[in-house]
């Protein structure tokens, strides 16, 4: 029961990391959300929803009218007034393309990232209140949608629009531009597993490891319990990952009529689950490799074969060493005495590496397990010499590699 409960909670751990570091960690946040300031299809549906924002408050009948007015009172003939008023369209043309083009100069300029990194790091609660209902930000949450507020960037493109001459722009009044990111229908249920998750975000994993050991420890067949236990937990996490990748697309599918833009939304949901996904590959490859090591601790005929294979090659270079004057000395008479004793503290260590390792990936497990095969090959050359050492000790001849 223990076990099944572990490979269970694995990923639920995992996800209760994930809510607890977004939420709560500034640096974590703004590492997370800063791509999205140049994402391309995130920088185009904030180019449109500023274009929108501007292009509302600037009418092009009202200013061709005002226009043909002017002319007409200063003795323009009436005819002629009157074509002038019909450009209105051709005025709102022009200034949709003038706004558009200074709205994505400013979008897709260093300064508008800069900008975005500051705001959310001035204001990264933005996560804690998505997930979590407390707190406010540039994100905003109401009935289940989630919106950023492009209003400054209006006025960037405002100020932008009146340097370049176009002097009716400066009667833009103040604006909160929101901006739909996503919509869930089902984003109040989880605020209410965020909180629990927020609540217990630093315990449970530990909690987790803890059954985990426990159930391998009161196991009949620890080693076989220990490989069961870390590849039921691997299957988990992949059984996430996939499904992770099948609600993107169901979620993507049915996208409200408030979020315009499919592509945004999908970079939105890929940024926001980036380090919970890198968590739930690096979960998998971590069971593989335990479950690896467990088995060839074991007695099958392939992992003693292999253990077999390489203390023969061990004992073949320590007699090369030693029929070439090399010595391990003291060394290698105490890897010999105390083998296992420093096999179990090297893992301990290993392990304890990886616990305390900020944020691990895939890379951090096969780092760690370069290093672990490293210091095994070393621990079985220093043993294999203590061997030798200790049969010419004991007057068996040491020969030469070469000879027969």
């Amino acid at each position: 029961m223990l076990i099944v409960l572990t490979c269970i909670l694995v990923p639920v751990a995992l996800l209760a990391t994930w809510v607890h570091d977004i939420a709560l960690d500034t640096d974590r946040y703004v590492a997370t959300v800063a791509p999205l300031a140049t994402d391309p299809a995130v920088q185009d549906a904030a180019v449109h929803r500023i274009t929108e924002a501007v292009g509302a408050h600037v009418n092009g009948k009202e200013v061709a009218g005002d226009i043909a007015s002017w002319l007409q009172s200063q003795g323009l003939p009436p005819v002629a007034a009157d074509g002038i008023s019909r450009l209105g369209p051709q005025i709102d043309s022009a200034v949709d393309q003038a706004v558009t083009r200074i709205a994505t100069r400013v979008v897709r300029s260093d300064a508008f990232a800069t900008v975005w990194r500051g705001a959310n790091r001035a204001a990264h609660n933005a996560v804690v209140h998505a997930l979590t209902g407390k707190g406010r930000g540039a994100v905003g949450v109401s009935d289940g949608t989630v919106t950023l507020d492009v209003g400054k960037a209006v006025d960037r493109v405002k100020q932008e629009l009146v340097d370049a001459g176009l002097k009716p722009a400066s009667r833009i009044p103040q604006v909160n531009k929101q901006l739909v990111l996503f919509h869930s229908d089902q984003l109040a249920k989880f605020r209410k597993g965020a909180r629990l998750l927020d609540v217990v975000g630093n315990w449970f994993p530990v909690l987790v490891v803890l059954l985990g050991a426990a159930g391998v420890f009161l196991a009949h067949h620890r080693r076989r319990a220990l490989a069961r236990t870390a590849l039921g937990a691997a299957f988990a996490c992949l059984v996430v990952a996939i499904g992770l990748i099948v609600a993107r697309g169901y979620y993507l599918d049915h996208l409200p009529p408030q979020v315009q833009s499919k592509a945004a939304a999908g970079a939105v949901f890929d940024t926001l689950l980036r380090f919970l996904r890198v968590s739930l590959r690096t979960a998998v490859v971590l069971g593989v490799v335990i479950a690896l090591g467990a088995y060839f601790v074991g007695p099958g005929r392939l992992p003693v074969a292999v253990r077999g294979y390489s203390d023969h090659t061990a004992d073949s270079a320590a007699r090369w060493a030693a029929a070439h004057r090399i010595s391990a000395g003291r060394a290698g008479a105490w890897a010999l005495a105390y083998r296992r004793a420093v096999m179990l503290f090297v893992l301990l260590v290993i392990a304890l590496v990886f616990a305390l390792w900020n944020h691990p990936t895939v890379l951090t497990v096969l780092l760690l397990v370069l290093v672990l095969l490293a210091v095994l090959a070393v621990l079985a050359l220093l043993a294999a010499a203590g061997r030798v050492q200790l049969g010419a000790a004991r007057g068996a001849p040491v020969r030469r590699p070469d000879e027969r």
